[in-house]
């Protein structure tokens, strides 16, 4: 098995470079907005919980529509509850947008304990044929858990800026990867 990075073809390489200040652009824009939500969390959370909820409530709406026109398919009472159910959590979200934030900070902790849990799991049984590797996977794992455990001992108060900590964090970090691709497409170039 090859360890070597795979190679673009001259076209790529060309599109890369001729586009590189639009990755820089996009990069630094990221960057900025993700710092914004780390100084900011609780608007950053409030607009994702918004965000989300208006995706719901469209959901809603073209499941809705869509259940409707295919009323003699089958599933039709899932697919109907399924529809209501999204136009419901989009509602909620959207008028209720702490109590959304709540929610969403119960659902992040939740996801945190349960992948921690997996990957560490997945950890011990490839400890043996990704030595020297696995331990990130283990790491991996106890800050998960960690994370969950801040979130929920801090409740409520913690609801207020983990959701806007993570985005920003994601944020500065896919930002900071699209700065590095475009400046080293720049100088590849």
């Amino acid at each position: 098995m090859s360890m070597q990075p795979p190679t673009r073809s001259p076209s790529q390489s060309a599109s890369l470079f001729a586009h590189w200040g639009i990755f820089l652009a996009e990069g630094i824009i990221l960057l900025l907005l993700g710092c914004v939500a780390i100084l900011v969390p609780l608007l950053a959370g409030l607009a994702t919980t918004v965000f989300l909820g208006w995706l719901f409530l469209f959901a809603g709406i073209i499941g809705l529509v869509a259940t409707f026109r295919t009323r003699g398919a089958p599933g039709f009472t899932w697919a109907l509850v399924s529809a209501i159910l999204a136009l419901v959590a989009g509602i909620a979200l959207i008028w209720h947008p702490l109590q959304g934030l709540y929610s969403l900070t119960l659902l992040l902790a939740a996801f945190f304990v349960v992948d921690g849990i997996l990957m560490i799991a997945l950890a011990v049984s490839h400890r043996r044929g990704l030595s020297g590797r696995w331990e990130w996977m283990l790491a991996n794992g106890i800050v998960d858990l960690i994370l969950a455990v801040v979130i929920v001992s801090g409740l409520p108060g913690s609801a207020l800026w983990a959701i806007g900590v993570i985005v920003g964090i994601d944020l500065v970090f896919g930002g900071a990867a699209l700065i590095a691709m475009a400046l080293a497409a720049r100088r590849e170039g």
